[in-house]
């Protein structure tokens, strides 16, 4: 039986943390990824081990190509050629509206939550992919509603980095769709994570729940779930789909 191996980047906290978890409970090993945080990855591992999991941090910013590739070489010396990936890293900034944005800002945002997607995903389609050598796999990308609402007044700049993410989701599972690897994306809503700290308002999920049709925010476990079913044999036949974890919105 072909080991289960899934790299999660950004996991040391909210919707990464919680997939790890879920992963370890569905027997993958898992490489918990973190950038800055090292205690939080180290307790995420610490809990996977204590259930009877097998997990290790690894540091890296996916940002920096260089650093993606020695994620990728030590998850292979660690546990060998992935078969999962998720795409979890992401940033965002302070609030402001696209008027007072400079390119420095931009840069930042779309280098983590777009371009490190992306090399994330090539080096995952070279060491999945049935044409070179692969056993397939599957790749999930973190999205946001944000890619259809837009976030006017507040990070234009994120959204459109997660619409970008939308367009890379349907266009790399067209083309990885008959190599074995079947890529698609979770769209949360507002959910309970250290994130909107980021923008400048840790209770902006409170503020914000009256407008969501569920009138509650969610919770990174209930994304955690949409991942796993994407990355699951259940979804065999799904590529290029979307799941919608917003209450409604």
């Amino acid at each position: 039986m072909q080991q289960k191996i899934m790299l999660i980047t950004g996991a040391s906290r909210g919707i990464g943390a919680a997939a790890a978890l879920l992963a370890a409970e569905q027997g993958y090993k898992v490489a918990v990824n973190y950038v800055r945080n090292s205690d939080a990855a180290d307790q995420v591992v610490a809990k996977i081990k204590e259930a009877g999991g097998e997990a290790f941090a690894v540091l890296g910013d996916v940002a920096s190509e260089a650093d993606v590739m020695r994620i990728f070489e030590t998850v292979d010396r660690t546990y060998g050629p992935l078969t999962a990936l998720v795409n979890n890293a992401g940033i965002l900034e302070q609030h402001t509206r696209v008027a007072d944005m400079d390119a420095a800002r931009l840069n930042r945002v779309f280098a983590t939550n777009v371009i490190g997607s992306f090399i994330c995903a090539r080096e995952a389609v070279r060491r999945m992919s049935t044409k070179q050598g692969g056993k397939g796999g599957a790749i999930v990308n973190l999205s946001s509603a944000a890619s259809r609402l837009g976030s006017p007044n507040e990070y234009v700049d994120y959204a459109a980095s997660k619409g970008a993410i939308d367009t890379f989701t349907i266009g790399l599972a067209k083309e990885v769709a008959d190599e074995g690897i079947r890529v698609n994306a979770v769209r949360p809503g507002i959910i309970y994570t250290e994130i909107h700290a980021s923008g400048g308002e840790p209770d902006r999920v409170d503020r914000m729940k009256a407008n969501v049709p569920m009138k509650r925010g969610g919770e990174a476990i209930e994304v955690a779930r949409a991942v796993m079913w994407l990355l699951s044999d259940e979804a065999s036949y799904t590529t290029g789909s979307f799941i919608d974890v917003s209450g409604g919105r």
